[in-house]
């Protein structure tokens, strides 16, 4: 019962507050990716500059800091615990309402929408380069709109399913561990020249860690879909037909959902770090894009949110009776 309170208070506060830029500092996110800078620089200085030496210094970062980030949030819930149980119990619901990004990511993804309505495309592109990892220089107006709807669906689920998942199995220290593994895939998960080797253990640690919260997102996305007007019909189709067309085993399925609840066709070739990926469409053109599939976006995200919740507080209570 601690867990399912401490997650529902975590889960309204983030939808009130969101990420106050005021407790940016501390952060759990932010001190993560302190942490992982400070241990690249370790670690790449210990190890030889070759492929396997880069390789070895990764396994050891993707060993150090989820378990470590485990270990210590858990430690201080339970030094909290016994000095006070209720600054045991806030703790536990701050660092839910921090491991949940529903408000950020619908208020950064809807200043794409209002850019895109009263400024021009260069205000609209830097708007999208906030919440995506791709060069938007480029972009067209069609481009902005699909990379702030990729975006919504791809950070549904590592932003929303995943930690959320997490909490419920085992509280806010699982919760914040998921993070570590996510946030340190994309500070190294890259595969490019400084971390095809270093990065190599996060980036397959974080596949691992998103494989079921992923298509347990794109299932709530096509019930999301049924529940808001949108084609739920359409979004299972694409799901079951384009799941898999990107090179992660996650990273296409709730896009896919997406795709096929709004009748768009999203991914396609993609510009990072100055190369070009070619990367394969998913979904189906039925009509032209807009930019209120942004909002249409951010309805299902929050219909989604809502039906992660109610399931995995049902299923939370039901286990914890038998």
């Amino acid at each position: 019962m601690k867990i399912v309170l401490a997650a529902l208070c975590g889960f309204v506060l983030d939808l009130l507050l969101g990420d106050p830029a005021s407790l940016s500092a501390v952060h759990p996110v932010v001190l993560m990716g302190r942490c992982i800078g400070a241990l690249e620089r370790r670690l790449r200085a210990r190890f030889s500059k070759t492929p396997e030496g880069e390789r070895r210094a990764g396994v050891l970062l993707a060993c150090i800091l989820p378990p470590g980030t485990l270990l210590l949030t858990a430690l201080l819930l339970r030094i909290f615990d016994r000095l006070w149980w209720p600054a045991g119990f806030a703790l536990r619901a701050v660092w839910c309402w921090q491991a949940l990004a529903i408000k950020d990511l619908r208020d950064e993804s809807m200043a794409v929408l209002e850019t895109l309505q009263s400024g021009t495309l260069d205000d609209a592109r830097r708007a999208v380069s906030r919440i995506v990892g791709r060069d938007t220089r480029a972009l067209d107006r069609d481009g902005v709109i699909r990379a702030a709807v990729e975006t919504v669906a791809e950070n549904f689920s590592d932003g929303v399913v995943a930690p959320m998942l997490y909490m419920f199995i085992g509280g806010a220290p699982l919760a914040l561990c998921y993070k570590a593994v996510n946030t340190m895939d994309s500070m190294v998960g890259y595969k490019n020249e400084r971390y095809l080797w270093f990065g190599r253990a996060a980036a397959r640690l974080d596949d691992a860690a998103n494989y079921v919260p992923s298509r347990l997102a794109a299932l709530l996305l096509i019930a999301s879909a049924f529940l808001g007007g949108c084609d739920a019909s359409g979004a299972a189709r694409v799901w079951k037909r384009d799941r898999r067309k990107h090179a992660s085993p996650n990273a296409a399925q709730c896009e896919a959902a997406m795709a096929g609840a709004l009748g768009l066709r999203l991914a396609g070739p993609a510009s990072y770090f100055g190369q070009t990926l070619d990367k394969p469409y998913i979904g189906d053109a039925l009509r032209p894009i807009e930019a209120e599939d942004i909002r249409r976006a951010d309805r299902l995200l929050y219909l989604g949110s809502t039906l992660c919740l109610i399931l995995l507080c049902t299923l939370r209570l039901l286990l914890g009776s038998l």
